[in-house]
């Protein structure tokens, strides 16, 4: 270990880790996003960040709007930072060159955009469970981590597997808590210009993924508009649904003040809107030990060839 990393790692605290790490696994986060989701303030934040950034850990970059003005700072790791982070994984450190090319990829526009809006999704959650004890993101896997051979496996999936990728390629999946409860989901971030034959098709994969094994989840859309839920539970009507699905509107949530956790969810079947905790109610069999997160994750490279369980 470097004597500059050493250095470093004695200014870190935890929440400095957990930064790091979440820049590590999700690339960028903007100045509301960090603040909200690990600081008592936006002060607060702002003084930390720029600590962070003279000693060498971050960088940071600020798009431009195309109207004028620019966006809030944008968060990313520095190669100091890199090497940290894989010091405490147990991980070898990127090149420079690794480092520096990932840090220019955030500044697509159309890449950026996407991986911004999935990652307000989470940081939301985390801001509310940061605020409420009862309440915890217990987990957050970003695309990369989901689409790893084997994570999502059932107990029965080392049965004539055939080799292939990953079934399913979601936006992310996390596990939510709220006092006894416990709801594993995997997110859709939906930015309102694929055509809905495409969100459909989307959810082919973890049918299939339940029929063979996999985790029966809820899949959640996080939407555009709550005029393009109401579509697109009309197309769900059409369809055999092996995961269960629910839908709810960024348009709807910033009418009602209220984030992913609050009562937005429009679960597919069911009547009324659910809070984010609420979907293990409608769905007690996510309580149950066959279908907890550690009930999946052996080695599931892709799918048996042998006809799916029945029930």
């Amino acid at each position: 270990m470097s004597d500059q990393v050493l250095r470093a790692q004695s200014t870190l605290t935890v929440r400095d880790h957990v930064l790091l790490g979440w820049l590590a696994d999700h690339g960028v986060l903007t100045t509301p996003q960090i603040a909200h989701a690990l600081f008592p303030s936006l002060d607060f934040a702002q003084r930390r960040l720029r600590r962070l950034l003279e000693v060498g850990v971050v960088d940071r970059f600020r798009p431009l709007k195309t109207d004028g003005g620019s966006y809030p700072y944008h968060y990313v790791l520095d190669q100091l930072g890199a090497e940290i982070t894989a010091v405490h994984r147990d991980q070898p450190p990127p090149r420079p060159s690794q480092t520096k090319a990932r840090r220019r990829r955030w500044t697509v526009a159309r890449v950026l955009q996407h991986r911004i809006g999935v990652n307000q999704f989470f940081t939301d959650l985390a801001g509310y469970a940061r605020t409420h004890p009862d309440h915890d993101l217990r987990r957050w896997w970003s695309e990369s981590r989901c689409g790893d051979v084997g994570v999502f496996a059932g107990p029965d999936s080392s049965v004539e597997l055939q080799t292939g990728p990953a079934p399913i390629r979601p936006d992310g999946h996390g596990i939510w808590h709220a006092a006894d409860l416990q709801v594993p989901f995997f997110l859709e971030y939906d930015t309102g210009t694929e055509p809905l034959t495409e969100l459909v098709r989307k959810l082919d994969g973890y049918h299939r993924m339940v029929r063979y094994g996999g985790p029966r989840w809820p899949v959640l859309f996080w939407l555009h508009s709550a005029d393009r839920a109401h579509h697109l539970h009309q197309r769900l009507a059409e369809q055999t649904q092996w995961a269960p699905v629910a839908t709810a509107s960024r348009d709807h949530a910033t009418r009602a003040a209220v984030g992913p956790a609050g009562p937005l969810w429009w679960l597919h079947g069911h009547h009324g809107l659910l809070t984010l905790a609420d979907l293990a109610v409608a769905l007690p069999y996510l309580q149950h030990a066959d279908h907890m997160p550690d009930a999946f994750g052996r080695p599931f490279a892709a799918y048996r060839r042998s006809e799916p369980p029945k029930g």
